[in-house]
């Protein structure tokens, strides 16, 4: 870490100027006319307000630490293998906080990480851009380089200012970048997914069914078990043990209507804490568990995609292979579908309430008047 220095910097004449003059941190304070009234005081102010501040180092005395940027992405990926874990499985966020360190260590790995400031954070945005990133994504990665950062303060290896400076660097904004733009996730069509539903396994495709009618996450379908779904009411309710926004402290409660409970109900006479969706090996072996992860829902998912779309061609030798007849598409789709017809039926709130996207600060009474309004909602639809 920096030198601690100790002397107090000292008030000097200016030749060049004939003004008073003090050295703090690296930088010349010009003061006044030498040896003036004035020049003692502001003098005394700028020398208070150093010591006040507990003696802080130059930037040069900063950039005496000899950690590195490859030394400070090991130390961070240590912690994020640790951290960013959830129902004993890595979660989504470390693929990309490795994508992040991969640029840090690859551009600055031989710089102290006391000296990598702004322009350097701009750089590597510069090079995610040219590598055909979109600006979304690279405003994510931007920020979980900063986030290292910011652990490493806490860790009290790299001084605060570091990160500061590099809190200054604004994200790309639409509009005022190269970055491209992604293409907007939408819902997925009705007759698209009808086309893919042949081609995947029966259960695979009650799983799709069931997001379709409830319009919860993949995350959320994959983790299904009896034991999560309470079947006293007319509207039956699914809290999941594990979802997106419980580190917010949200209570996350799906509605099973009429139709959805038609379709899970054969998958409830597996054993209360068994997953009821697993894969065909699990099903084939009967075995407890082997379920699917949104990984590898999706994946399957996109497999069905092509098969449907190779039959679609054999039945129309006309159309080139090149053009897809039934496109991909993606479990997460299938929650914009549900979200566009409740919103076309009964609004942007109800859609937001079915969907769980309240924030997490909603008071309880809030909480059961959307309750009440999901199970209805529920009850109409299926």
């Amino acid at each position: 870490m920096p030198r601690i220095v100790h002397v107090t910097p000292k008030y000097r004449r200016h030749k060049a100027s004939g003004q008073a003059v003090v050295t703090i941190a690296g930088r010349d304070h010009y003061l006044g006319p030498w040896r003036s009234k004035a020049s003692r005081v502001e003098y005394d102010r700028l020398i208070g307000e150093w010591l006040a501040a507990g003696r802080p180092p130059s930037h040069a005395e900063l950039c005496q630490s000899d950690l590195t940027i490859t030394e400070l992405a090991a130390a961070y990926w240590r912690h994020a293998k640790v951290y960013y874990v959830k129902d004993g499985r890595p979660t989504g966020e470390q693929p990309g906080i490795k994508i992040a360190l991969r640029y840090m260590r690859e551009y600055y790995g031989h710089t102290f990480a006391v000296a990598f400031g702004p322009l350097a954070l701009k750089a590597i945005q510069g090079k995610m851009i040219e590598t055909g990133n979109s600006r979304r994504y690279i405003n994510h990665l931007v920020d979980r380089i900063r986030r290292c950062f910011k652990w490493a303060v806490a860790q009290e290896i790299v001084p605060v200012v570091v990160y500061q400076a590099l809190a200054t660097v604004p994200g790309l904004r639409k509009g005022k970048t190269e970055a491209r733009e992604p293409d907007p996730i939408g819902p997925v069509p009705e007759a698209v997914v009808e086309a893919t539903l042949p081609f995947l396994p029966r259960s695979t495709a009650d799983m799709v069914r069931l997001q379709r009618l409830t319009g919860c996450r993949p995350g959320e379908i994959v983790l299904l078990r009896p034991c999560d779904v309470d079947r006293t009411g007319t509207v039956w309710t699914y809290r999941p043990a594990s979802h997106k926004t419980q580190h917010h402290g949200r209570d996350r409660i799906i509605c099973i209507g009429p139709k959805a409970q038609v379709l899970l109900r054969p998958y409830l006479l597996r054993d209360a804490d068994a997953f009821c969706f697993q894969t065909e090996r699990a099903n084939q072996n009967k075995t407890a568990g082997g379920r699917y992860t949104s990984r590898s829902y999706h994946q399957r998912v996109h497999s069905a995609c092509d098969a449907a779309d190779a039959k679609a061609h054999a039945n129309n030798p006309e159309v080139p292979k090149d053009d897809r007849l039934v496109p991909r598409w993606a479990p997460n789709q299938l929650r914009h579908s549900a979200a566009t017809e409740i919103r076309a039926r009964y609004g942007l709130e109800a859609a937001a309430t079915v969907l769980g996207h309240a924030k997490a600060d909603v008071t309880q009474v809030y909480a059961e008047r959307d309750q009440a309004k999901a199970a209805k909602i529920a009850r109409a639809i299926g």
